[in-house]
């Protein structure tokens, strides 16, 4: 793939995507869409981690839980040998051999905590260790770790959707491990010189525009594929801690944790303050733009029995409202999603008594409780963009007969 100056994150996201389902190359689950794509030759990919000199080095690793990184997190687990050593007599076989690591994996979208520690059953066979390797043994075999405890991370592994050889990293869109290495900076878990590691197929190994870059996004020293093992030499600075001023309080209600890291750097004097917090009211003739990112997860698609905000439908514009009162939100994104709008609403201060989407129509209706109300939003909601399409906003009465 060649970089163009008007390619985005999501347009290789769904290159990769398209592109992995109609050569075979994904493997379970499929399809990989919306996902950290599993593929046919990722447990071989893996393997090329225990020849990494940074892997025989660490004690206690990070993975990522995606189906792709299961390899990774299996070496963890077991005792292997050493392949650069020299045997030494005495010893098994002849051999020198490393012992297994501290597995920490993170917990399901950091709902409960940041990390799992995975425990295996003392005297675990090869089959149980294959399992705790699992998404199922990942719940069964952990133990929680709180913020409290002394982790220090020798080694990060993660998924990626897209990785360059420059070490430029897209993920799925959700920002999950780039805000989970963030919080491990803020808990002294890591620090600039933890490597990062990444596992994809070859054909995700594609240019990245640097201009799609983000100071938030992570970066990765080693991408290792089933034919390749790519040292990056990236130096461009990962993150220094969590940019508090990109955390919505949607995002402080959903994760726990992040109330605790926040209340701690307060503590310490940092700048906590969250998106949207301490702003003027928004210039109605400046564009105001939502990350593309902002919740696109396959489970916010609405279904046929579900077309607005809170699972709640909304009546259609006109009825229980005076039609005065309705906003016509059009030019909505093909993969815009209910949420998007959503937290943008919610982050301008606009939010309606009812929102029916009509994603099909690439158009929404807001309905508010007076006209007064309705006309404030409309002017409030002026240049809004979600991801790079600006949304066309007018009174509902207007948009009627066009």
């Amino acid at each position: 793939m060649l970089p163009r100056t008007d390619v985005s994150k999501q347009d290789i996201r769904e290159h990769i995507w398209d592109y992995m389902e109609s050569q075979n190359l994904a493997d379970f689950p499929r399809p990989v869409h919306h996902r950290i794509p599993n593929f046919k030759g990722s447990y071989l990919a893996c393997q090329n981690l225990k020849d990494l000199d940074v892997f025989a080095r660490t004690q206690e690793v990070k993975v990522d839980p995606d189906k792709p990184l299961e390899g990774v997190r299996l070496l963890a687990l077991q005792v292997i040998p050493l392949p650069w050593a020299e045997p030494t007599p005495g010893r098994q076989g002849g051999r020198r051999f490393q012992n297994k690591k501290t597995l920490l994996v993170p917990t399901p979208r950091l709902r409960t905590g940041l990390f799992n520690k995975i425990t295996p059953p003392p005297g675990a066979t090869k089959d149980i260790l294959r399992k705790c390797a699992t998404s199922q043994g990942v719940r069964n075999y952990s133990v929680p770790i709180g913020l409290d405890s002394r982790v220090l991370v020798d080694l990060v592994v993660v998924g990626s959707v897209a990785v360059s050889e420059k070490g430029w990293r897209i993920g799925k869109g959700e920002g999950y491990a780039d805000l989970e290495y963030a919080m491990m900076v803020s808990m002294g878990a890591v620090s600039k010189e933890t490597p990062v590691v990444t596992i994809v197929h070859d054909c995700q190994v594609v240019d990245i525009p640097e201009e799609l870059l983000e100071e938030h996004d992570i970066t990765v020293d080693y991408i290792l594929t089933p034919t390749r093992v790519i040292t990056t030499g990236c130096e461009r600075p990962k993150p220094m801690g969590i940019t508090w001023s990109k955390i919505s309080r949607e995002m402080m209600e959903k994760i726990p944790i992040l109330r605790s890291l926040r209340a701690r750097e307060q503590q310490a004097g940092k700048d906590v303050t969250l998106q949207g917090e301490h702003q003027h009211p928004p210039d109605p003739g400046r564009q105001q733009t939502v990350p593309p990112s902002a919740g696109r997860r396959p489970q916010d698609t609405p279904g046929p029995e579900a077309n607005s905000v809170e699972a709640a439908c909304g009546s259609p514009p006109g009825e229980g409202a005076p039609l005065a009162a309705d906003v016509y939100v059009g030019n909505l994104p093909r993969d815009a999603r209910v949420s998007d709008l959503k937290r943008a609403l919610r982050e301008l201060g606009s939010v309606p008594l009812q929102l029916t989407w009509e994603g099909r129509q690439h158009r929404a209706f807001l309905h508010y409780q007076d006209s007064a109300a309705a006309q404030r939003a409309v002017s409030c909601l002026q240049g809004l963009c979600l991801g790079t399409d600006t949304l066309r906003v007018a009174l509902a009465r207007q948009q009627r007969d066009k």
